[in-house]
């Protein structure tokens, strides 16, 4: 898996996470276009996920279609070199590739607060241990290694995908919570909850988690993004289960039935552009989520506009 992208290190505000999310976030769409872009496309790809199955027209295993049939006011999407209809399929696979995209995010992050933070709180032999096993995972070529965990479980599902990007990535979290972390357990009110005898997880999770909420949350995105990445390319490449309905498995089967030499476009544009959108979305997504952890950033989006129009 490539290394996700760095989230700004700007200093955070110190005052926690901030109160009335759902007002602070209208807000912050309301200036920022970019905001309202990626939250709005990103809210598409959820529904769909979450209603796709209700809303398909046909079971989108079925065979009974005209093969390889362009799209038409019956199939939005055509079919597929077996019949198969493709809008069907491309609702169905919405559902199982965010699954595992924010499954594997999730794992990962989680992993990379609990090998990356409290070693890096608790210092010492502990932290120099976790440290060079992050620096090991970082220089471990990502796909590659998945490929090889992959090939050895035999027609892989997507929860086994999910559990293998998770335990796999990581590497790269942990170093970004662990510097933080470092520079976090050094400020006055992390010394001062420490001296009234607070325990080390309550100071991480009350003190030190709240001040990093933009890392946590980037960490997420990136993740989730990577995993669906990582997935698609797994399935692609055959090396998941080619019976379970993904936008990886519309990818595989579109390449083996040679949809581009029969010029059926609308077998393998969809799923690789669904894919495309999702990451547009989730990166633009993470603006808000600087804005919304860093009040500075807000107050700067507010005056700029002002700013450019004196």
């Amino acid at each position: 898996m490539n290394p996700m992208p760095e989230p700004s290190l700007e200093p955070m505000a110190l005052a926690g996470p901030p109160k009335h999310l759902g007002g602070i976030w209208l807000g912050i769409m309301r200036r920022d276009r970019r905001v309202m872009t990626g939250t709005i496309f990103l809210g598409l790809f959820l529904a769909m996920a979450l209603f796709g199955p209700l809303l398909a027209p046909y079971d989108p295993t079925a065979t009974q279609f005209v093969p390889l049939a362009a799209p038409s006011a019956q199939h939005w999407l055509g079919t597929t070199a077996t019949g198969q209809d493709v809008f069907s399929q491309f609702l169905y696979g919405s559902r199982t590739s965010l699954a595992v995209g924010f499954g594997a995010g999730f794992l990962a992050t989680l992993l990379a607060i609990i090998l990356g933070m409290l070693p890096a709180y608790l210092g010492g032999r502990i932290d120099t241990v976790f440290a060079t096993a992050i620096n090991v995972m970082l220089v471990i070529p990502g796909l590659p290694l998945l490929i090889v965990l992959s090939a050895y479980v035999h027609s892989a599902g997507p929860l086994t995908i999910a559990i293998v990007i998770g335990l796999t990535g990581w590497a790269w979290g942990a170093r970004i919570l662990r510097s933080q972390t470092l520079s976090l357990a050094r400020r006055d009110f992390v010394i001062a909850a420490r001296l009234s005898g607070e325990s080390h997880l309550g100071i991480l999770f009350s003190e030190i988690l709240p001040n990093m909420l933009a890392l946590v949350v980037a960490n997420l995105i990136f993740a989730a993004l990577a995993a669906i990445l990582a997935e698609a390319s797994l399935e692609f490449l055959g090396l998941g289960n080619p019976q379970a309905i993904t936008w990886g498995t519309m990818l595989y089967w579109s390449n083996v039935g040679q949809a581009l030499l029969n010029g059926a476009w609308w077998w393998i544009v969809p799923p690789g552009l669904a894919i495309a959108l999702v990451g547009l979305s989730l990166a633009l997504v993470n603006f808000g989520i600087d804005q919304l952890a860093n009040p500075r950033l807000r107050t700067r989006a507010q005056v700029s506009p002002k700013q450019g129009g004196s």
